[in-house]
């Protein structure tokens, strides 16, 4: 998962590589300024997940952060001058255009949840503000044993936009802990984090998580990318729908998609008493 030598071009604040086959490795890479979320990495996960999107080689997503922490959140200092001076004649105007500044930031987040292949993120030290924005877009969370995460925003004055508010009610069970991340501020540790359903599995350090966030990677790249990319969006679809419309979504899918021959490949490999993974799919 390496590093070391920065981000690969062309980007500044991301350094993506292929750890494994079909595995693609997101790395927020700002470690001096602690991944903390300028104008350019706002720009450039738009631009690196509509990439992935489109990459037939790429089965599955594993981001992680580079350095002390997971990330910083919004770095304030790059971002004043968009969010405390928009453009405008009148109030009408300068609504506006912070409204369209608002959706493009949104957009951020959004392409990760919108990408077809599965997102795993793994977290260590600290998740604050826009990272937890960016976690509940991801389809599957980890964590190191010191991470912890912090709903930031009441704490400079405003309400988060980008997400959260909108994604952990569906990821927490509990409405009521959820209003109170939102609304105090308060630090989540690992544990409550797992406890509460925000992370499936917690590590004892960054090494371990990257390895079993890999493993887990290799275990869904392996498999169909028809059956893999399929369940990802119809989980989706029926997490803002009802289960009579999930069904009737579920079917319609599946009536052209069961018309693969992923289908007998894994089916063979049951009877051989092979594992799935032994199956060869075809690139999507």
């Amino acid at each position: 998962m390496s590093s070391s030598d920065g981000p690969a071009s062309p980007y500044a604040t991301l350094a993506v590589s292929r750890p494994a086959e079909s595995v693609t490795h997101v790395e927020l890479h700002r470690p001096k300024k602690l991944n903390a979320m300028n104008k350019a990495f706002w720009r450039e996960m738009v631009e690196c997940f509509n990439e992935i999107a489109d990459d037939q080689d790429c089965r599955v997503v594993v981001v992680s952060g580079a350095g002390k922490m997971f990330t910083a959140g919004i770095d304030l200092m790059d971002m004043a001058g968009d969010m405390l001076q928009p453009e405008g004649d009148d109030t009408a105007r300068i609504s506006w255009n912070v409204r369209k500044l608002i959706a493009r930031y949104q957009e951020t987040f959004s392409v990760i949840e919108k990408c077809p292949k599965p997102v795993v993120v793994a977290v260590h030290g600290a998740c604050i503000g826009g990272g937890v924005d960016l976690i509940t877009a991801c389809d599957i969370r980890l964590c190191t044993q010191d991470a912890w995460f912090q709903v930031k925003e009441v704490d400079i004055g405003l309400a988060a936009d980008v997400g959260t508010l909108q994604r952990l009610p569906k990821v927490i069970g509990s409405r009521s802990l959820v209003n109170e991340l939102a609304l105090t501020a308060r630090k989540m540790y690992a544990d409550e984090a797992k406890s509460s359903g925000l992370v499936s599995r917690v590590f004892p350090d960054k090494e371990a998580m990257m390895a079993g966030a890999l493993e887990m990677a290799g275990e869904m790249a392996a498999r169909s990318p028809v059956a893999v990319q399929g369940t990802k969006l119809n989980l989706l679809y029926s997490r803002d729908h009802s289960v009579a419309e999930g069904l009737d979504y579920m079917a319609t899918w599946n009536m052209s998609m069961l018309q693969t021959q992923d289908v007998m490949k894994a089916a063979q490999a049951a009877m051989e008493k092979r594992s799935p993974k032994e199956a060869l799919f075809s690139k999507l």
